[in-house]
């Protein structure tokens, strides 16, 4: 198997499938009880001792002042995104497989800053992004309309 393949099965597949659980924990947890402070510090612990596991794993401890901005970045917006998620599930009874694909519309934001900002446009097939963009938007627009 190629390093490609293997890439898109790690990167992509996997998180997917992972990503998924994370929906039903969080709809499991919020319904629980949890408030939202409490519920994103668990996550954040989690998500640290992951951290401390992958830092073994991985023999690259890189870490720069640039690299380091960039993570406390993505902390950020991930956990503001993850917390507003958790105020929508449970204080405003959203129903999770409407905003599910919503808050997925995120890849089509992505796929253009990518685009823009990496200049991954060079590497990409037009037709299939926009047919797949197409889809996306379509998806998303059929499951949240109630």
């Amino acid at each position: 198997m190629t390093n490609q393949y293997l890439g898109i099965i790690i990167g992509g597949l996997l998180p997917a499938v992972l990503y998924s659980l994370t929906g039903i924990f969080s709809k499991v947890s919020n319904q629980a009880g949890i408030g939202i402070g409490p519920y994103l510090i668990i996550i954040g612990l989690t998500i640290a001792l992951t951290g401390v596991g992958f830092y073994f794993f991985d023999s690259d401890a890189a870490l720069h002042w640039r690299s380091g901005i960039a993570a406390v970045s993505i902390g950020i917006t991930w956990g503001i995104g993850t917390g507003l998620v958790a105020f929508a599930l449970t204080k405003l009874r959203a129903p999770l497989s409407q905003i599910v694909p919503l808050y997925n519309l995120n890849t089509l934001l992505v796929v253009v800053l990518s685009l823009w900002i990496f200049s991954e446009w060079k590497d990409v097939s037009p037709f299939k992004l926009v047919i797949g963009s197409i889809l996306i938007v379509v998806g998303g627009t059929l499951v949240s309309v109630a």
